[in-house]
């Protein structure tokens, strides 16, 4: 089922998610294939469960190949609950971002260049993976919806913020918007 996105200006999108008690809950199921539904219909590459109003540290994630970002390669599709994220680097990066919380809308955010990142599978496993470049970045910030954190809060130069039309208007297919 395709749930409604919250759009920025909900408190419930700045909560801190409460964690996922019982992995094997029968709704957890039909919550993680609503939440996939949902990012899929929306063309987004990133989903946590707080954009559709649910208190939950569960996020999706990932695609094999997305016309909006041509130039990007996947992400490896993963569901992960309770996840956590440790950065690698004081490198920072800035890399345009949205949000489909946000929707129309993009500004250039500050990200760890490299992350560790893991949390539990649906099927139980626990993962921890390794990664840079966009994977980081889309991680970082479906892990900032977790924590009750959308991407203009971190932004640093406000006027690097803005409707995509007006600020990037040759660039809307390399923006991250999950």
């Amino acid at each position: 089922m395709i749930r409604d996105i919250l759009k920025m200006g909900d408190p419930r999108l700045l909560r801190v998610a409460k964690p996922v008690e019982d992995i094997h809950a029968p709704e957890l199921k039909s919550i993680i294939a609503d939440m996939y539904e949902t990012m899929h219909a929306a063309n987004g590459v990133g989903l946590a469960a707080p954009q559709i109003g649910i208190d939950l540290r569960l996020m999706i994630f990932g695609f094999e190949a997305n016309p909006r970002y041509p130039d990007e390669a996947g992400v490896p599709v993963t569901t992960l609950i309770n996840p956590w994220l440790e950065a690698l680097t004081d490198d920072i990066e800035e890399g345009w971002e949205g949000c489909l919380s946000v929707p129309g809308m993009r500004g250039l955010v500050p990200r760890a260049a490299r992350v560790r990142y893991g949390g539990t599978l649906e099927d139980g496993t626990e993962l921890v993976r390794e990664v840079a470049g966009f994977h980081a970045r889309v991680f970082q910030h479906e892990f900032d919806h977790l924590n009750g954190v959308l991407y203009p809060q971190r932004i640093t130069d406000m006027t690097k913020f803005g409707f995509i039309e007006a600020l990037l208007p040759e660039s809307a297919a390399t923006v991250v918007e999950s």
